[in-house]
């Protein structure tokens, strides 16, 4: 890892926090290694060997900044990679942030507009709806009196984000190299996907697009609400939307419950997101409690727009195959479909991986509606599957996530709502109208048009295959080694080697009748004749090997 000295206290920071929590659940399966590498000029206080609780961790990340703590909010669906009791502390993170002050907003707000807040709007509420890492949001009244809703980002936000995650990419990727566990669990892979997630999250721009294409996709649901934007009001840093008055799902009160049938509501919410993930492969990515609310006429609305997922068409075939198969609790199919989206290194235990799977979906048949739960399910399969040496698309996470969050919206609004019944029902439907959807035939066109040239091109090539058999001129191609020429070219350097051996004993053989003065012919030692020939006979070679292979190589 190179160190680079502006960045000392942002590492310092960071490995005290490991160093921290080196001992309690969160880092139990850590590389020694890895931290001992990490921990290099540090010392160990008595405050990291004692107990950290999750509390604790909570309110370190509030203090290290904003981009910890929104790492701490996408960690807190993540029961793949953290231990439970670690989940439900850093899902406090979800909205317990400082406000930002009222005259930086106004500062914010004027920059980003190049106007006045008082001529931009008829009234802006200097008290915030709510307060996030990123930014913050403000009730407004345009001029021509439409109630809205002002998302202001933080200042300087941005730089910090990346500052940070450069960061703790350089520590994530020493992570890698040095923790089996690391590369195993694929951190480097994580940390990739939440910068992207959130470099995303800080363009508000991005966010008003996503907001119009959502509402587009699903305007055919009655019970759903998208709120869209101002598009003239907005830019990078201020998204002003559609005011929506409501409460979150997770302030519905049990007197509510009674007077509403949700059921109604659950089916929408559930046959929008699969239609999302399924047909339209964009998705809102982050319906946690939180961003879910309940209008007043009792619609629900889908808020914050930042982060989206987006599916491939051949992923969203997989996925559709994916969630029928749990659905008929079949387990072979599971495991099969998850195989074909992963990939696998040569050590991975594919079998030790299948039994596992269908261990899983054949105990989730014996558990009732309550208990049924789809994303645990598939975050839990995307944990065994690094365990056994697997690494699954990320977007199967991403709909892991997602299923989780539907799960946690049922369970507050109707506990007893059959969730894996309902999916059932509706993935079948969804089945039959992909493929009438494929059917098509503006869908048959591009093939239509590769049948058409195969077809024309078919008669000639059959007729002159035919004709060759025939005629007994078919040949087949093979590119390989030419037995004789190797022979030839072994034989050489075996040659080669013998008259080099040859000369070596000429050369010595004559330093040692060097020491033999008498012995002569015709007046020259012996020895120097002998010399003689082996200069001969070396030059000779010398020849052979420079000249007459390179003559070899320009006729070849």
């Amino acid at each position: 890892m190179n160190i680079i000295p502006e960045n000392l206290k942002k590492y310092q920071k960071f490995i005290s926090l490991v160093l921290k929590y080196r001992n309690s659940d969160i880092l139990s399966a850590a590389s020694d290694k890895a931290l001992d590498e990490l921990a290099e000029d540090q010392e160990l206080s008595e405050e990291s060997n004692r107990y950290t609780s999750p509390e604790e961790l909570v309110e370190d990340l509030k203090n290290m900044g904003p981009t910890y703590v929104k790492i701490g909010q996408t960690l807190s669906t993540r029961p793949d990679l953290l231990p439970e009791t670690y989940l439900l502390a850093l899902a406090s993170l979800q909205d317990d942030v400082e406000e930002i002050p009222y005259s930086e907003i106004q500062k914010i707000v004027e920059e980003e507009l190049g106007t006045k807040i008082s001529k931009a709007f008829l009234s802006f509420e200097t008290q915030p709806l709510a307060s996030a890492s990123i930014g913050q949001v403000h009730k407004a009244v345009l001029r021509s009196g439409k109630e809205v809703a002002v998302k202001i980002q933080r200042q300087g936000i941005r730089k910090n984000f990346i500052e940070d995650l450069d960061t703790l990419k350089e520590l994530s990727d020493l992570a890698v190299k040095h923790s089996k566990t690391a590369k195993k669990y694929g951190i480097d892979d994580v940390l990739d996907e939440m910068r992207h997630i959130l470099i995303h999250e800080l363009d508000y721009n991005r966010e008003a697009q996503n907001l119009i294409a959502l509402g587009k996709n699903l305007e055919k649901f009655e019970h759903i609400v998208i709120p869209q934007p101002v598009l003239d009001y907005s830019s990078s840093k201020i998204l002003t939307m559609d005011f929506v008055e409501g409460q979150k799902i997770t302030s519905v009160h049990g007197i509510q419950k009674t007077e509403i049938d949700f059921s109604v509501l659950i089916d929408e919410l559930v046959e929008s997101y699969l239609q999302q993930i399924i047909f339209d492969g964009f998705a809102h990515a982050d319906p946690h409690p939180g961003n879910v609310h309940l209008t007043k006429d009792r619609k629900i609305a889908l808020m914050d727009l930042g982060m989206v997922a987006k599916f491939s068409p051949n992923l969203q075939e997989q996925i559709l195959k994916l969630l029928i198969a749990i659905s008929k609790y079949n387990g072979e199919e599971v495991s099969k479909v998850l195989i074909e989206i992963s990939q696998d290194d040569k050590n991975a235990d594919i079998i030790g991986f299948k039994k596992e799977i269908n261990r899983i979906v054949l105990d989730s048949q014996n558990r009732n509606a309550a208990e049924m739960q789809t994303g645990k399910m598939l975050i839990r399969m995307n944990k065994i599957a690094a365990e056994k040496g697997i690494r699954i698309a990320v977007e199967l996470n991403i709909l892991g996530k997602i299923l989780l969050n539907l799960d946690q919206i049922v369970a507050v609004l109707a506990p007893q709502y059959d969730l894996a019944e309902n999916m059932k029902q509706i993935l079948e439907k969804m089945m039959v109208k992909k493929m009438a959807h494929e059917a098509k035939p503006e869908n048959f066109f591009a093939q239509l048009i590769e049948t058409k040239k195969l077809a024309e091109n078919l008669p000639e090539r059959l007729n002159k295959i035919t004709e060759n058999l025939a005629q007994n001129q078919f040949e087949l191609k093979i590119d390989a080694l030419d037995e004789e020429r190797f022979t030839d070219a072994f034989q050489k350097v075996a040659n080669r080697i013998s008259i080099a051996l040859i000369i070596a004993a000429l050369i010595i053989g004559s330093s040692l009748l060097m020491r033999v003065p008498n012995f002569q012919i015709f007046g020259i030692s012996i020895a120097m004749f002998f010399f003689i020939i082996a200069s001969v006979f070396g030059l000779w070679l010398a020849y052979k090997m420079v000249i007459k292979d390179e003559d070899f190589k320009r006729k070849k």
